[in-house]
């Protein structure tokens, strides 16, 4: 009988473990600047290596710092989530902060049209987030410019497509959602610090970033801690 139940218990431990084991994702972590997931970034003016509440960052100056990095993690998957912890510290208006670009991010493969972008808008003390895909057949910038948050702290931003859906959430906070017919983006490079064309510098840092293939997350299930 001893037996039987044990048998039982752990079946059903089985069947409820896939729905609340953390997903799989590839986590970059910017707590050094010579790796970063497991990659050598390229270095451009002087970004610098930080202490945070959250562990090592990397600041950037919102005039010339950035890294780029070669892989466009989402690449392949039509459906993702892509998570970031990061602290705006305000500055210009427009700063296009996390950019994954199909190709090599030169000009000649740019022109094709597949990236995914983190993006703010900053005004005195407030930001407020810019999402934007872009692809074949499909252009989607989510943007609510009175859904703010202050300058000066750590916050989680995410954005996710589930096959029909483009969503994206501050601190688990749903901000904007467009329906759109994504096609998977090709290979490619990230640059982290301002957009691929070196415009509209980043100030403020970076923690970490995470990055989830085949599945758009809810908020409870991010890879990703939400701050508090």
């Amino acid at each position: 009988m001893i037996a039987r139940r044990t048998l039982i218990a752990a079946a059903a431990i089985a069947g409820v473990a896939p729905a609340l084991a953390k997903p799989r994702a590839e986590i970059w972590k910017f707590d050094s600047l010579k790796r970063i997931g497991g990659l050598t970034p390229r270095i451009e003016g002087a970004p610098k290596l930080i202490d945070s509440p959250l562990g090592k960052a990397v600041l950037f100056d919102g005039v010339r710092d950035r890294l780029l990095i070669p892989r466009h993690p989402l690449a392949g998957t039509p459906r993702f989530t892509f998570e970031a912890l990061f602290r705006p510290d305000g500055g210009a208006f427009e700063q296009r902060w996390f950019h994954l670009e199909s190709g090599d991010g030169s000009a000649s493969t740019a022109k094709d049209g597949q990236r995914m972008l983190f993006e703010i808008r900053t005004e005195g003390s407030e930001w407020w987030l810019d999402t934007f895909l872009l692809g074949p057949g499909y252009r989607a910038p989510l943007i609510d410019a009175a859904k703010r948050w202050p300058v000066g702290r750590w916050h989680h931003v995410a954005q996710s497509y589930d096959g029909r859906v483009y969503r994206a959430f501050v601190n688990g906070v749903e901000q904007a959602r467009a329906e759109l017919a994504f096609v998977s983006q090709a290979p490619g490079v990230a640059s982290v610090g301002m957009r691929m064309n070196a415009v509209n510098p980043f100030n403020g840092a970076v923690r970490s970033a995470a990055f989830t293939r085949g599945v758009a997350l809810e908020p409870e299930r991010y890879v990703l801690q939400v701050p508090r």
